[in-house]
């Protein structure tokens, strides 16, 4: 049986009452769990991947209504994610979103037949697009590649003495760094997933039973995504807390620290993935 996902300008509203619900404004995984909590998607609908990146097609399509529905006027989005509702956001309903939105690509579509240039509408299309084409660079890079890009990004943001450990025996620990908070040092292990899907609880606690004895600080880095389960496991009383960072995550920080990603000033940002950096990993 064929398992229905809403398509993306039928994510409108769902968009929309998750920033209400959330204050007015919130960052892209508050909105997406908001969505999924509203909406009561169900995990046979979240585990549906997307063809090409093997993101949650779920998010892909929430982040494509983010992006029309910022083309609309009804919602903003800063440097830092977060994203908020206009006044236009605030009080237009779902019909006349869907009614205007319908205009704008009819527009469009006459400007293009004209030859005109649409640098709204590629911004715009390019800030939901940069993340599945990074996402798909990621999962092409040999696992090694990808520990060595995991090593880079944890000493752009802090970490000293990270080393690649990841070997035979080692109980799917990857590395390990330590993070320095004033006076305090902590050895943090991390691990890398080049997933295309969801990562489950199971792959959380095989982790933390890896960290059992040497520490209790670790870092769970995926390509994919993870499930409510995962997440709830991540963060469970009495247990050591992973911190988890998921594909959605790992694009926006790699774009922080400009590891493989450029970001270009026009109307807005202008987000390209340098595939050439990962060459050379």
């Amino acid at each position: 049986m064929d398992v229905h996902i809403p398509k993306w300008n039928e994510l409108f509203g769902p968009t929309v009452r998750a920033l209400e619900a959330l204050g007015g404004s919130a960052t892209i995984q508050e909105i997406v769990d908001k969505v999924v909590e509203l909406e009561a998607f169900t995990p046979e609908q979240l585990a549906i991947p997307h063809s090409d990146t093997g993101r949650p097609e779920i998010e892909y399509r929430l982040a494509w209504a983010r992006t029309n529905l910022k083309n609309l006027g009804a919602v903003t989005n800063s440097a830092r994610g977060v994203w908020a509702l206009t006044e236009y956001g605030k009080s237009v309903d779902e019909a006349e979103l869907s009614k205007r939105d319908r205009t704008w690509r009819k527009e469009l579509a006459a400007r293009r037949v004209q030859g005109e240039p649409d640098l709204e509408a590629g911004v715009g299309e390019q800030a939901a697009d940069w993340k599945s084409d990074l996402l798909q660079r990621l999962q092409e890079l040999p696992p090694d590649a990808f520990e060595r890009l995991a090593q880079r990004l944890l000493r752009e943001a802090g970490f000293t003495k990270v080393s690649v450990t990841g070997r035979a025996g080692d109980g799917g620990i990857d590395g390990v760094g330590v993070y320095k908070v004033s006076l305090m040092s902590f050895p943090t292990f991390f691990q890398c997933k080049r997933y295309r899907g969801a990562v489950g609880p199971g792959a959380v606690r095989d982790f933390r039973g890896a960290m059992a004895g040497r520490g209790d600080k670790g870092l769970l880095l995926t390509t994919g995504s993870f499930t409510k389960e995962a997440k709830a496991e991540a963060t469970r009383d009495g247990a050591p807390p992973i911190e988890i960072i998921d594909g959605e995550e790992l694009c926006e920080l790699l774009k922080t620290y400009d590891l493989g990603v450029s970001t270009r000033q026009r109307i807005e940002e202008d987000v390209l993935v340098v595939s050439e950096f990962f060459d050379d990993l």
